[in-house]
Protein backbone atom coordinates (compact mmCIF):
# COMPACT_ATOMS: atom_id res chain seq x y z
CA UNK A 1 0.00 0.00 0.00
CA UNK A 2 2.91 2.81 0.55
CA UNK A 3 4.39 1.98 -2.79
CA UNK A 4 0.83 2.72 -4.61
CA UNK A 5 0.81 5.80 -2.44
CA UNK A 6 4.00 6.87 -3.99
CA UNK A 7 2.76 6.27 -7.30
CA UNK A 8 -0.01 7.74 -7.08
CA UNK A 9 1.98 11.11 -5.95
CA UNK A 10 4.37 10.44 -8.64
CA UNK A 11 1.73 10.42 -11.03
CA UNK A 12 0.42 13.98 -9.94
CA UNK A 13 3.86 15.15 -10.50
CA UNK A 14 4.33 13.82 -13.22
CA UNK A 15 1.29 15.55 -15.00
CA UNK A 16 1.86 18.68 -13.56
CA UNK A 17 5.61 18.36 -14.96
CA UNK A 18 4.27 17.61 -18.20
CA UNK A 19 1.89 20.15 -18.66
CA UNK A 20 4.86 22.16 -17.87
CA UNK A 21 7.52 20.77 -19.82
CA UNK A 22 7.32 19.83 -23.55
CA UNK A 23 6.64 16.88 -25.23
CA UNK A 24 9.46 14.90 -27.26
CA UNK A 25 8.45 12.43 -30.27
CA UNK A 26 10.31 9.52 -31.03
CA UNK A 27 9.26 7.20 -33.60
CA UNK A 28 10.25 3.53 -33.68
CA UNK A 29 8.65 0.15 -36.04
CA UNK A 30 7.54 -3.08 -34.75
CA UNK A 31 10.42 -5.67 -33.48
CA UNK A 32 13.14 -3.21 -33.81
CA UNK A 33 14.78 -0.90 -31.32
CA UNK A 34 14.40 2.30 -29.62
CA UNK A 35 16.29 5.07 -27.44
CA UNK A 36 14.26 7.63 -25.52
CA UNK A 37 16.25 10.45 -24.48
CA UNK A 38 15.87 12.15 -21.25
CA UNK A 39 15.89 15.60 -21.83
CA UNK A 40 18.58 17.30 -24.07
CA UNK A 41 21.31 17.09 -21.97
CA UNK A 42 24.26 14.99 -21.93
CA UNK A 43 27.24 13.70 -19.76
CA UNK A 44 26.83 12.93 -15.74
CA UNK A 45 23.38 12.99 -14.64
CA UNK A 46 21.68 12.37 -11.14
CA UNK A 47 19.27 9.76 -10.40
CA UNK A 48 17.27 8.98 -13.54
CA UNK A 49 14.03 6.77 -13.16
CA UNK A 50 11.68 6.31 -16.17
CA UNK A 51 7.63 5.72 -16.13
CA UNK A 52 5.11 4.69 -18.59
CA UNK A 53 1.71 7.07 -18.71
CA UNK A 54 -1.31 4.64 -19.02
CA UNK A 55 -4.24 5.11 -17.02
CA UNK A 56 -1.54 4.86 -13.78
CA UNK A 57 2.33 5.41 -14.36
CA UNK A 58 3.96 2.06 -14.27
CA UNK A 59 8.15 2.23 -13.30
CA UNK A 60 10.40 0.93 -16.30
CA UNK A 61 13.90 1.47 -15.16
CA UNK A 62 16.08 2.94 -13.02
CA UNK A 63 19.57 4.06 -12.37
CA UNK A 64 19.21 3.31 -8.88
CA UNK A 65 20.61 -0.62 -9.05
CA UNK A 66 18.77 -1.61 -6.11
CA UNK A 67 15.35 -1.56 -8.70
CA UNK A 68 15.60 -4.16 -11.31
CA UNK A 69 13.96 -3.27 -14.05
CA UNK A 70 10.11 -4.17 -14.83
CA UNK A 71 10.98 -6.22 -18.33
CA UNK A 72 14.59 -7.51 -19.58
CA UNK A 73 13.69 -5.25 -22.78
CA UNK A 74 14.26 -2.19 -20.91
CA UNK A 75 17.29 -0.66 -19.90
CA UNK A 76 19.38 2.10 -19.82
CA UNK A 77 22.02 4.21 -21.91
CA UNK A 78 24.42 6.87 -21.31
CA UNK A 79 23.03 9.96 -19.94
CA UNK A 80 20.33 8.22 -18.55
CA UNK A 81 17.87 7.59 -22.33
CA UNK A 82 15.69 4.66 -22.05
CA UNK A 83 16.30 1.73 -24.60
CA UNK A 84 13.49 -0.30 -25.61
CA UNK A 85 14.16 -3.70 -27.70
CA UNK A 86 12.21 -5.35 -29.87
CA UNK A 87 9.34 -3.13 -29.96
CA UNK A 88 5.58 -3.50 -29.89
CA UNK A 89 2.63 -2.17 -31.52
CA UNK A 90 1.11 -1.82 -27.38
CA UNK A 91 4.45 0.21 -26.68
CA UNK A 92 3.36 3.04 -28.40
CA UNK A 93 1.91 5.92 -25.63
CA UNK A 94 3.67 8.27 -23.70
CA UNK A 95 6.68 7.87 -21.76
CA UNK A 96 8.23 10.19 -18.83
CA UNK A 97 11.71 10.73 -17.08
CA UNK A 98 12.88 12.08 -14.09
CA UNK A 99 15.94 13.22 -12.97
CA UNK A 100 16.84 14.16 -9.36
CA UNK A 101 19.90 16.17 -9.43
CA UNK A 102 20.07 18.71 -6.56
CA UNK A 103 15.95 19.30 -7.73
CA UNK A 104 13.81 17.40 -9.25
CA UNK A 105 13.20 17.45 -13.18
CA UNK A 106 10.78 16.02 -15.32
CA UNK A 107 11.17 15.08 -18.98
CA UNK A 108 8.11 13.54 -21.26
CA UNK A 109 8.74 11.91 -24.12
CA UNK A 110 5.81 10.31 -26.74
CA UNK A 111 6.74 7.08 -28.35
CA UNK A 112 4.77 6.09 -31.72
CA UNK A 113 5.21 2.54 -32.80
CA UNK A 114 4.88 2.31 -36.28
CA UNK A 115 4.37 -1.10 -38.69
CA UNK A 116 4.63 -1.43 -42.05
CA UNK A 117 3.01 -1.39 -45.02
CA UNK A 118 4.02 -5.11 -45.09
CA UNK A 119 2.50 -6.02 -48.28
CA UNK A 120 0.14 -4.25 -51.17
CA UNK A 121 -2.79 -5.89 -52.24
CA UNK A 122 -3.33 -5.03 -55.90
CA UNK A 123 -6.64 -5.71 -57.61
CA UNK A 124 -7.15 -4.95 -61.46
CA UNK A 125 -9.65 -6.17 -63.65
CA UNK A 126 -7.88 -6.64 -67.27
CA UNK A 127 -8.84 -9.01 -69.85
CA UNK A 128 -6.29 -11.40 -69.20
CA UNK A 129 -3.12 -12.33 -67.81
CA UNK A 130 -0.21 -13.41 -70.15
CA UNK A 131 2.21 -16.92 -68.78
CA UNK A 132 4.79 -14.02 -67.64
CA UNK A 133 2.25 -12.61 -65.45
CA UNK A 134 1.66 -9.70 -67.42
CA UNK A 135 -2.04 -8.40 -67.95
CA UNK A 136 -3.71 -7.04 -71.08
CA UNK A 137 -6.90 -5.68 -71.80
CA UNK A 138 -9.09 -5.29 -74.99
CA UNK A 139 -9.00 -1.76 -76.39
CA UNK A 140 -12.32 -0.15 -75.52
CA UNK A 141 -13.25 -2.25 -72.73
CA UNK A 142 -13.46 -0.61 -68.84
CA UNK A 143 -10.84 -1.20 -66.04
CA UNK A 144 -10.79 -0.93 -62.36
CA UNK A 145 -8.08 -0.50 -60.37
CA UNK A 146 -8.15 -0.59 -56.68
CA UNK A 147 -4.70 -1.19 -54.16
CA UNK A 148 -5.14 -1.08 -50.22
CA UNK A 149 -2.34 -2.09 -47.48
CA UNK A 150 -2.42 -2.49 -43.99
CA UNK A 151 -0.06 -0.38 -41.39
CA UNK A 152 -0.16 1.21 -38.27
CA UNK A 153 -0.84 4.20 -38.46
CA UNK A 154 -3.04 3.81 -41.71
CA UNK A 155 -0.89 4.36 -44.89
CA UNK A 156 -1.34 6.96 -47.83
CA UNK A 157 -1.88 4.63 -50.72
CA UNK A 158 -1.33 6.61 -54.23
CA UNK A 159 -1.65 5.42 -57.78
CA UNK A 160 1.03 6.06 -60.58
CA UNK A 161 1.04 5.51 -64.54
CA UNK A 162 4.20 5.35 -66.69
CA UNK A 163 3.34 4.88 -70.24
CA UNK A 164 6.52 3.96 -73.14
CA UNK A 165 6.20 7.68 -73.93
CA UNK A 166 6.10 10.20 -70.91
CA UNK A 167 7.12 10.05 -67.06
CA UNK A 168 5.52 8.92 -64.51
CA UNK A 169 2.67 10.61 -63.49
CA UNK A 170 0.37 10.15 -60.58
CA UNK A 171 -3.67 8.87 -60.66
CA UNK A 172 -4.96 10.25 -56.93
CA UNK A 173 -3.80 9.26 -53.60
CA UNK A 174 -5.88 8.28 -49.93
CA UNK A 175 -5.54 6.97 -46.71
CA UNK A 176 -5.75 3.21 -46.71
CA UNK A 177 -6.94 2.27 -50.31
CA UNK A 178 -7.38 4.02 -53.50
CA UNK A 179 -9.72 2.78 -56.37
CA UNK A 180 -10.28 4.57 -59.81
CA UNK A 181 -11.77 3.15 -63.28
CA UNK A 182 -10.54 3.69 -67.07
CA UNK A 183 -13.87 3.65 -69.06
CA UNK A 184 -11.88 3.18 -72.50
CA UNK A 185 -8.74 1.63 -73.04
CA UNK A 186 -6.88 2.77 -75.63
CA UNK A 187 -3.06 2.52 -76.92
CA UNK A 188 -1.72 5.45 -75.02
CA UNK A 189 -3.05 3.98 -71.67
CA UNK A 190 -0.86 0.89 -72.20
CA UNK A 191 2.18 1.17 -69.88
CA UNK A 192 3.40 0.28 -65.83
CA UNK A 193 0.90 1.08 -63.26
CA UNK A 194 2.53 1.33 -59.88
CA UNK A 195 0.55 1.58 -56.41
CA UNK A 196 2.65 2.84 -53.56
CA UNK A 197 1.56 2.86 -49.75
CA UNK A 198 3.69 5.16 -47.17
CA UNK A 199 3.77 5.29 -43.59
CA UNK A 200 2.87 8.39 -42.47
CA UNK A 201 5.20 8.56 -39.69
CA UNK A 202 8.08 6.02 -40.32
CA UNK A 203 7.88 7.35 -44.27
CA UNK A 204 8.58 3.77 -44.79
CA UNK A 205 7.37 3.16 -48.45
CA UNK A 206 6.00 0.20 -50.51
CA UNK A 207 5.54 -0.45 -54.21
CA UNK A 208 3.79 -2.54 -56.11
CA UNK A 209 4.44 -2.24 -60.04
CA UNK A 210 2.24 -3.67 -62.89
CA UNK A 211 2.63 -3.90 -66.71
CA UNK A 212 -0.67 -3.45 -68.29
CA UNK A 213 -0.68 -4.06 -72.15
CA UNK A 214 -3.68 -2.58 -74.35
CA UNK A 215 -4.64 -5.50 -76.96
CA UNK A 216 -6.69 -5.17 -79.78
CA UNK A 217 -7.76 -7.75 -83.06
CA UNK A 218 -6.52 -6.98 -86.61
CA UNK A 219 -9.99 -5.21 -88.07
CA UNK A 220 -10.45 -7.38 -91.39
CA UNK A 221 -10.14 -10.59 -92.36
CA UNK A 222 -6.54 -12.38 -93.73
CA UNK A 223 -5.08 -11.94 -96.91
CA UNK A 224 -3.58 -14.93 -98.25
CA UNK A 225 -0.72 -14.80 -101.75
CA UNK A 226 1.62 -16.49 -103.50
CA UNK A 227 4.44 -15.16 -104.88
CA UNK A 228 7.94 -15.95 -106.45
CA UNK A 229 11.54 -16.05 -103.70
CA UNK A 230 13.64 -13.76 -105.20
CA UNK A 231 16.60 -15.61 -104.47
CA UNK A 232 15.23 -18.79 -106.15
CA UNK A 233 12.67 -20.95 -107.71
CA UNK A 234 10.95 -22.00 -104.58
CA UNK A 235 7.68 -20.54 -103.89
CA UNK A 236 6.50 -18.37 -100.95
CA UNK A 237 3.41 -17.87 -99.19
CA UNK A 238 2.24 -15.16 -98.02
CA UNK A 239 -0.37 -14.70 -94.95
CA UNK A 240 -1.61 -10.68 -94.14
CA UNK A 241 -3.51 -10.07 -91.20
CA UNK A 242 -2.33 -6.95 -89.96
CA UNK A 243 -3.55 -3.88 -88.33
CA UNK A 244 -4.09 -6.08 -84.66
CA UNK A 245 -1.51 -5.86 -81.77
CA UNK A 246 0.51 -8.09 -81.08
CA UNK A 247 0.98 -9.90 -83.83
CA UNK A 248 -1.23 -12.70 -84.80
CA UNK A 249 0.21 -16.41 -85.01
CA UNK A 250 -0.22 -18.71 -88.22
CA UNK A 251 -0.66 -21.54 -89.23
CA UNK A 252 -0.11 -23.52 -93.14
CA UNK A 253 -1.97 -26.73 -94.29
CA UNK A 254 -2.30 -28.24 -97.32
CA UNK A 255 -5.99 -28.90 -98.46
CA UNK A 256 -7.36 -31.40 -98.80
CA UNK A 257 -6.29 -33.23 -95.83
CA UNK A 258 -4.96 -30.96 -93.48
CA UNK A 259 -1.35 -31.45 -93.65
CA UNK A 260 0.93 -28.93 -91.59
CA UNK A 261 3.20 -27.36 -93.90
CA UNK A 262 4.73 -24.67 -91.88
CA UNK A 263 3.33 -21.88 -89.19
CA UNK A 264 4.71 -18.57 -90.11
CA UNK A 265 3.75 -15.65 -91.86
CA UNK A 266 5.80 -16.12 -94.89
CA UNK A 267 6.42 -19.83 -95.76
CA UNK A 268 8.49 -21.02 -98.54
CA UNK A 269 7.92 -24.23 -100.50
CA UNK A 270 10.07 -26.38 -103.13
CA UNK A 271 8.77 -27.25 -106.28
CA UNK A 272 8.66 -30.93 -105.27
CA UNK A 273 5.63 -29.65 -103.05
CA UNK A 274 3.78 -28.28 -105.44
CA UNK A 275 1.37 -29.63 -108.38
CA UNK A 276 -1.69 -27.28 -110.58
CA UNK A 277 -4.42 -26.27 -109.13
CA UNK A 278 -3.16 -27.62 -104.83
CA UNK A 279 -4.56 -25.44 -102.34
CA UNK A 280 -2.72 -24.41 -99.45
CA UNK A 281 -4.99 -22.71 -96.21
CA UNK A 282 -3.66 -20.37 -93.75
CA UNK A 283 -5.29 -20.12 -89.81
CA UNK A 284 -4.66 -17.02 -88.17
CA UNK A 285 -5.20 -16.90 -84.25
CA UNK A 286 -5.11 -13.76 -82.33
CA UNK A 287 -5.22 -13.65 -78.03
CA UNK A 288 -8.44 -11.73 -78.19
CA UNK A 289 -10.37 -14.25 -80.96
CA UNK A 290 -12.38 -15.67 -82.25
CA UNK A 291 -11.47 -18.79 -80.49
CA UNK A 292 -11.75 -20.51 -83.95
CA UNK A 293 -9.21 -18.44 -85.90
CA UNK A 294 -9.76 -16.23 -88.91
CA UNK A 295 -8.68 -17.74 -92.45
CA UNK A 296 -8.04 -17.43 -96.11
CA UNK A 297 -7.45 -19.86 -98.79
CA UNK A 298 -4.80 -19.96 -101.99
CA UNK A 299 -4.95 -21.89 -105.23
CA UNK A 300 -1.83 -22.20 -107.27
CA UNK A 301 -1.83 -22.69 -110.75
CA UNK A 302 0.63 -22.49 -113.58
CA UNK A 303 0.48 -19.63 -116.62
CA UNK A 304 -2.01 -19.88 -119.93
CA UNK A 305 -0.91 -17.20 -122.93
CA UNK A 306 -2.84 -15.01 -125.21
CA UNK A 307 -0.84 -13.20 -127.94
CA UNK A 308 -1.19 -12.60 -131.69
CA UNK A 309 0.64 -15.17 -133.88
CA UNK A 310 1.49 -13.01 -136.41
CA UNK A 311 2.87 -9.27 -137.04
CA UNK A 312 4.34 -7.55 -139.85
CA UNK A 313 6.55 -4.74 -140.22
CA UNK A 314 8.11 -2.17 -142.70
CA UNK A 315 11.44 -2.20 -143.27
CA UNK A 316 12.78 0.56 -141.16
CA UNK A 317 9.50 0.98 -139.18
CA UNK A 318 8.64 0.05 -135.83
CA UNK A 319 6.21 -2.76 -134.24
CA UNK A 320 5.39 -4.21 -130.89
CA UNK A 321 4.73 -7.64 -130.30
CA UNK A 322 2.42 -8.26 -126.93
CA UNK A 323 1.94 -10.95 -124.78
CA UNK A 324 -0.76 -11.56 -122.11
CA UNK A 325 -0.31 -14.06 -119.48
CA UNK A 326 -3.75 -15.32 -117.64
CA UNK A 327 -4.43 -17.56 -114.56
CA UNK A 328 -0.63 -17.67 -113.23
CA UNK A 329 -0.59 -17.95 -109.15
CA UNK A 330 2.04 -17.01 -108.44
CA UNK A 331 2.79 -14.50 -110.88
CA UNK A 332 5.15 -15.19 -114.09
CA UNK A 333 8.49 -14.30 -114.88
CA UNK A 334 7.88 -13.03 -118.62
CA UNK A 335 11.04 -13.33 -121.30
CA UNK A 336 11.45 -12.81 -124.78
CA UNK A 337 13.52 -15.46 -127.25
CA UNK A 338 14.78 -15.68 -130.56
CA UNK A 339 15.42 -18.06 -133.00
CA UNK A 340 18.64 -17.77 -133.53
CA UNK A 341 21.07 -19.70 -133.08
CA UNK A 342 20.53 -19.40 -128.48
CA UNK A 343 17.15 -20.19 -128.51
CA UNK A 344 17.10 -20.12 -124.67
CA UNK A 345 19.05 -16.65 -124.54
CA UNK A 346 16.34 -14.17 -123.33
CA UNK A 347 16.57 -11.00 -125.61
CA UNK A 348 18.16 -7.76 -123.47
CA UNK A 349 16.87 -4.38 -123.63
CA UNK A 350 18.89 -2.19 -125.86
CA UNK A 351 17.96 0.79 -128.04
CA UNK A 352 16.25 -1.62 -130.84
CA UNK A 353 14.59 -4.32 -128.31
CA UNK A 354 12.80 -2.03 -125.50
CA UNK A 355 10.66 -4.36 -123.47
CA UNK A 356 8.17 -2.68 -121.20
CA UNK A 357 5.60 -5.25 -118.39
CA UNK A 358 2.43 -3.74 -116.56
CA UNK A 359 1.28 -6.65 -114.50
CA UNK A 360 1.48 -10.21 -116.31
CA UNK A 361 1.63 -8.31 -119.54
CA UNK A 362 5.04 -7.62 -121.56
CA UNK A 363 5.13 -5.95 -124.62
CA UNK A 364 8.24 -6.01 -127.15
CA UNK A 365 8.91 -3.26 -129.28
CA UNK A 366 11.43 -3.36 -132.40
CA UNK A 367 12.72 -0.37 -133.65
CA UNK A 368 13.89 0.17 -137.18
CA UNK A 369 12.98 -3.29 -138.71
CA UNK A 370 15.20 -4.91 -140.58
CA UNK A 371 14.31 -8.77 -142.61
CA UNK A 372 17.70 -9.96 -142.47
CA UNK A 373 18.17 -8.93 -138.39
CA UNK A 374 14.21 -8.83 -137.64
CA UNK A 375 11.93 -11.75 -139.06
CA UNK A 376 11.36 -14.88 -137.88
CA UNK A 377 9.68 -16.37 -134.78
CA UNK A 378 9.53 -14.77 -131.49
CA UNK A 379 8.81 -16.47 -128.43
CA UNK A 380 6.78 -15.01 -125.50
CA UNK A 381 8.09 -18.12 -122.37
CA UNK A 382 5.93 -17.43 -119.04
CA UNK A 383 7.17 -19.62 -116.07
CA UNK A 384 6.02 -19.98 -112.49
CA UNK A 385 7.27 -23.03 -109.82
CA UNK A 386 4.13 -24.62 -111.10
CA UNK A 387 4.46 -24.98 -114.73
CA UNK A 388 6.42 -23.03 -117.92
CA UNK A 389 4.02 -22.13 -121.16
CA UNK A 390 5.62 -20.35 -124.32
CA UNK A 391 3.82 -19.00 -127.56
CA UNK A 392 5.72 -17.64 -130.75
CA UNK A 393 4.65 -14.57 -132.90
CA UNK A 394 5.80 -14.87 -136.65
CA UNK A 395 7.05 -11.45 -137.30
CA UNK A 396 7.27 -10.79 -141.16
CA UNK A 397 9.27 -7.49 -142.55
CA UNK A 398 8.26 -5.96 -145.61
CA UNK A 399 9.04 -3.14 -147.77
CA UNK A 400 7.02 -0.40 -147.58
CA UNK A 401 4.00 -0.15 -150.93
CA UNK A 402 4.47 2.27 -153.65
CA UNK A 403 0.78 4.17 -153.32
CA UNK A 404 1.22 5.64 -156.71
CA UNK A 405 1.46 2.13 -157.93
CA UNK A 406 -1.55 1.33 -155.85
CA UNK A 407 -4.18 4.11 -156.59
CA UNK A 408 -3.10 3.67 -160.47
CA UNK A 409 -3.81 -0.21 -160.42
CA UNK A 410 -7.37 0.54 -158.71
CA UNK A 411 -7.96 3.29 -160.85
CA UNK A 412 -7.29 0.46 -164.11
CA UNK A 413 -9.31 -2.12 -162.12
CA UNK A 414 -12.19 0.01 -162.00
CA UNK A 415 -12.38 1.50 -165.88
CA UNK A 416 -11.69 -2.15 -166.77
CA UNK A 417 -14.64 -3.32 -164.50
CA UNK A 418 -16.50 -0.32 -166.25
CA UNK A 419 -16.00 -1.31 -169.50
CA UNK A 420 -16.96 -5.03 -168.65
CA UNK A 421 -19.99 -3.52 -167.53
CA UNK A 422 -20.95 -1.91 -170.71
CA UNK A 423 -20.30 -4.47 -172.80
CA UNK A 424 -22.46 -6.95 -171.44
CA UNK A 425 -25.50 -4.36 -170.69
CA UNK A 426 -25.02 -4.11 -174.96
CA UNK A 427 -24.35 -7.51 -175.94
CA UNK A 428 -27.54 -8.33 -173.51
CA UNK A 429 -29.46 -5.45 -173.78
CA UNK A 430 -29.57 -3.16 -176.82
CA UNK A 431 -33.17 -1.60 -175.84
CA UNK A 432 -31.54 -0.15 -172.91
CA UNK A 433 -29.07 1.22 -175.59
CA UNK A 434 -31.20 2.40 -177.79
CA UNK A 435 -32.98 4.47 -175.83
CA UNK A 436 -30.33 5.95 -173.81
CA UNK A 437 -28.45 6.49 -177.50
CA UNK A 438 -32.04 8.69 -178.16
CA UNK A 439 -32.27 10.83 -175.60
CA UNK A 440 -28.63 11.93 -176.29
CA UNK A 441 -29.44 12.80 -179.56
CA UNK A 442 -32.87 14.40 -178.73
CA UNK A 443 -34.25 12.51 -181.53
CA UNK A 444 -37.60 10.48 -182.42
CA UNK A 445 -38.08 7.41 -181.31
CA UNK A 446 -38.82 6.57 -184.85
CA UNK A 447 -34.87 7.28 -186.14
CA UNK A 448 -33.64 3.27 -184.50
CA UNK A 449 -31.12 1.66 -185.45
CA UNK A 450 -31.50 -1.71 -183.76
CA UNK A 451 -28.49 -4.56 -184.17
CA UNK A 452 -29.43 -8.11 -183.93
CA UNK A 453 -27.05 -10.11 -183.39
CA UNK A 454 -28.59 -13.20 -181.59
CA UNK A 455 -28.98 -17.11 -182.79
CA UNK A 456 -32.27 -17.06 -181.90
CA UNK A 457 -33.45 -14.47 -183.93
CA UNK A 458 -31.79 -15.87 -187.49
CA UNK A 459 -34.75 -16.97 -188.19
CA UNK A 460 -36.27 -13.53 -188.12
CA UNK A 461 -33.67 -12.58 -190.12
CA UNK A 462 -34.19 -14.39 -192.94
CA UNK A 463 -38.05 -13.52 -192.93
CA UNK A 464 -37.26 -9.80 -193.27
CA UNK A 465 -34.43 -10.51 -195.71
CA UNK A 466 -36.78 -9.54 -198.40
CA UNK A 467 -37.77 -6.56 -197.32
CA UNK A 468 -34.12 -5.07 -196.65
CA UNK A 469 -33.65 -5.91 -200.23
CA UNK A 470 -36.12 -3.50 -201.13
CA UNK A 471 -35.30 -0.83 -198.85
CA UNK A 472 -31.49 -1.12 -200.13
CA UNK A 473 -32.83 -0.52 -203.86
CA UNK A 474 -34.99 2.53 -203.61
CA UNK A 475 -32.07 3.84 -201.48
CA UNK A 476 -29.09 3.09 -204.11
CA UNK A 477 -31.89 4.38 -206.75
CA UNK A 478 -32.01 7.83 -204.84
CA UNK A 479 -28.58 8.15 -204.06
CA UNK A 480 -28.09 7.92 -208.26
CA UNK A 481 -30.49 10.84 -208.54
CA UNK A 482 -28.94 13.12 -206.77
CA UNK A 483 -26.23 15.36 -208.28
CA UNK A 484 -22.79 15.00 -207.44
CA UNK A 485 -22.17 18.04 -205.83
CA UNK A 486 -24.81 17.45 -202.99
CA UNK A 487 -23.11 14.46 -202.31
CA UNK A 488 -20.66 16.46 -201.54
CA UNK A 489 -21.86 19.61 -200.06
CA UNK A 490 -25.04 18.71 -198.64
CA UNK A 491 -26.46 16.90 -195.68
CA UNK A 492 -27.69 13.92 -196.78
CA UNK A 493 -29.59 12.07 -193.64
CA UNK A 494 -29.11 8.26 -194.66
CA UNK A 495 -31.21 5.65 -192.49
CA UNK A 496 -31.69 2.43 -193.05
CA UNK A 497 -33.94 0.77 -190.60
CA UNK A 498 -35.31 -3.13 -189.94
CA UNK A 499 -38.51 -1.86 -188.86
CA UNK A 500 -40.04 -5.67 -187.69
CA UNK A 501 -42.41 -5.77 -190.97
CA UNK A 502 -44.17 -1.93 -190.86
CA UNK A 503 -43.88 -0.82 -194.27
CA UNK A 504 -46.14 2.24 -193.73
CA UNK A 505 -43.60 3.72 -191.26
CA UNK A 506 -40.99 2.49 -193.94
CA UNK A 507 -42.82 4.58 -196.95
CA UNK A 508 -43.05 7.45 -194.89
CA UNK A 509 -39.48 7.58 -194.12
CA UNK A 510 -38.05 7.32 -197.36
CA UNK A 511 -40.89 10.39 -198.52
CA UNK A 512 -39.51 12.39 -195.38
CA UNK A 513 -35.98 11.69 -197.11
CA UNK A 514 -36.81 12.33 -200.53
CA UNK A 515 -38.25 15.79 -199.85
CA UNK A 516 -34.97 16.24 -196.90
CA UNK A 517 -33.05 15.78 -200.53
CA UNK A 518 -35.26 17.90 -202.70
CA UNK A 519 -34.93 21.06 -200.40
CA UNK A 520 -30.96 20.58 -200.13
CA UNK A 521 -30.59 20.19 -203.96
CA UNK A 522 -32.39 23.47 -204.65
CA UNK A 523 -30.46 25.18 -201.90
CA UNK A 524 -27.21 24.24 -203.79
CA UNK A 525 -28.51 25.52 -207.31
CA UNK A 526 -29.00 28.70 -205.46
CA UNK A 527 -25.72 29.21 -204.14
CA UNK A 528 -24.48 28.52 -207.47
CA UNK A 529 -26.52 30.85 -209.53
CA UNK A 530 -25.26 33.76 -207.25
CA UNK A 531 -23.13 36.04 -209.17
CA UNK A 532 -19.53 35.83 -207.74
Amino acid sequence: MAGLRVLLCLGALLARQGSADSEAVAIGEVHENVTLRCGSLSGSRGLVTWYRNDSEPAFLVSSNSSLPPAAPRFSLEDAGALRIEALRLEDDGNYTCREVLNETHWFPVQLRVTSGPAHIDVNISATGTLPNGTLYAARGSQVDFSCCSAAQPPPEVEWWIQTHSSVSESLGKNLSANSFTLMLMSKNLQGNYTCSATNVLSRRQRKVTTELLVYWPPPSAPQCSAGLSPESANLELTCNWDGGYPDPTFLWTEEPGGVVVGNSKLQTLSPSQLSEGKKFKCVGSHILGPESGASCVVQISSPLLASRPMKTCLVGGDVTLTCQVEGANPPARIQWLRNLTQPETAIQPSSRYVITQQGQSSSLTIHNCSQDQDGGFYFCRAENPVGVRAADIWLSVKEPLNVGGIVGTVVSLLLLGLAIVSGLMLYYSPAFCWKAGSTLRGQDMGDVMVLVDSEEEEEEEENKGALAEVVGQETRETEEELPKEIGKHGHIHRVTALVNGNLDRMGNGLQEFQDDSDGQQSDIVEEEDKPV
